[in-house]
């Protein structure tokens, strides 16, 4: 045990950074609640069981060194494909141990900042950060009715009709022929009676990338996850909706073929209104 300690101080010390270096922000074992300090029963629920949680550590050197490398790829100094030194010299560079190195690489790696691959050619390379990552958190918020399907049509009827200028602007013949194969599948699939709210979900995904702009694309699949069950919420209360919403897909690639935003934002906003009012909203 003293010779665990004799590793663990030095690094604290070593860590560039001011807000490590006060030993009074590591709370001491004293102050954590035992259980048995709870309030008697009936007056609080009952703890989860034991058995879903496992043993975690502190982190909070390798939090820093995380928070390090976000800023320098905020900053431009670190770009997508670079990478990073080799663990030994980033210990070198943080005055920590390894296992700090490898437990911040961790952290960037579930965050999808940074790519560890092994090998000869192997190490720790920064990356595009994916907008599924942002729909999973707003997917695991509907799963636990933080948000609810209905508070995501609202933010679809303002991104959604938002971008339809943009779309009857910019859409090419190659993006109107990709929207019109959608619906023909979807009236194929409705017809076999295997049709998923995955091929509505793909018609208004496609609209997105109509507008040739990267941050309007990256903001609408961030809401893939959310878009889907909101989708699917809907489709429950009323599954015969399926053709009709087909068949509004179509209009609105016919407006936006004719480059007439006013109907196709109509025909959008319509096509919403009618998913919000199923949702109850």
């Amino acid at each position: 045990m003293a010779g665990s300690r004799e590793t663990v101080q030095p690094r604290d010390a070593a860590v560039p950074s001011p807000a490590a270096t006060p030993p009074a922000r590591v709370s001491p074992p004293a102050q954590v609640s035992p259980p048995a300090q709870v309030p008697a029963p009936g007056q609080v629920p009952e703890p989860a069981q034991a058995g879903l949680f496992s043993r975690v550590s502190v982190g909070r050197i390798s939090e820093i060194i995380v928070e390090q490398i976000r800023l320098l790829m905020r900053q431009g100094q670190l770009k997508p494909g670079d990478r990073l030194p080799p663990e030994r010299d980033l210990c070198e560079r943080f005055g920590v141990s390894r296992v700090t190195v490898r437990e911040a690489l961790r952290m960037l790696e579930s965050s999808g900042l940074v790519e560890i691959r092994v090998g000869a050619r192997g190490g720790a390379f920064v990356t595009v950060p994916s907008s599924d990552r942002v729909g999973e958190g707003l997917a695991d918020l509907l799963t636990l009715s933080v948000i609810s399907a209905a508070d995501v049509t609202e933010v679809r009827m303002i991104l959604e009709t938002g971008i339809v200028p943009l779309v009857c602007e910019r859409a090419t013949e190659e993006d109107l022929a990709d929207l019109e194969d959608i619906c023909a599948r979807s009236e194929a699939a409705i017809t076999a009676g295997d049709y998923s709210m995955d091929m509505s979900l793909e018609f208004h995904i496609r609209v997105a990338q109509a507008t040739h702009n990267p941050a309007v694309v990256m903001l609408i699949e961030s809401f893939r996850g959310p878009l889907l069950m909101s989708l699917q919420r809907a489709r429950d209360a009323a599954p015969e909706m399926d053709i009709l919403g087909t068949q509004e897909h179509e209009k609105f690639i016919e407006a936006v073929r004719r480059r007439d935003a006013a109907a196709a934002s109509t025909i959008m906003r319509e096509h919403l209104e009618r998913t919000a009012h199923r949702l109850g909203r």
